[in-house]
């Protein structure tokens, strides 16, 4: 039996480990939060530094969008992705936004 479900966060924990990742240790771990607007942007970030995220709002200099970035440095564990993701969909969703996926550089 597979030790991630079959979903979208569980794929993407068994592409860090297809990619040499190391899920026993620590990873600095980027969600991203799609938002409307830059100003939208920082309300996010706000509320998700208070929640011990480092964050950053750019926008695509492509498309225009805007993205609030929040990294936290944890050990991969399925139960604490989806919390992370759920708690920042939920202050995204605040202001018009909506949590975008997540995605790491690798074990630090």
């Amino acid at each position: 039996m597979d030790r991630f479900p079959d979903d979208e966060t569980g794929d993407a924990l068994r592409k860090f480990e297809a990619n040499g990742f190391d899920l026993s240790n620590v990873m600095k771990v980027d969600f991203f939060v799609a938002v409307p607007s830059e100003e939208s942007g920082k309300k996010v970030a706000s509320k998700a530094r208070y929640l011990g995220y480092e964050v950053s709002v750019e926008q695509d200099k492509i498309t225009g969008e805007w993205t609030c970035y929040c990294n936290k440095k944890m050990i991969p564990n399925y139960d604490d992705f989806i919390k992370s993701e759920s708690e920042l969909d939920k202050i995204g969703k605040e202001y018009g936004g909506y949590i975008d996926g997540f995605g790491s550089y690798g074990n630090i």
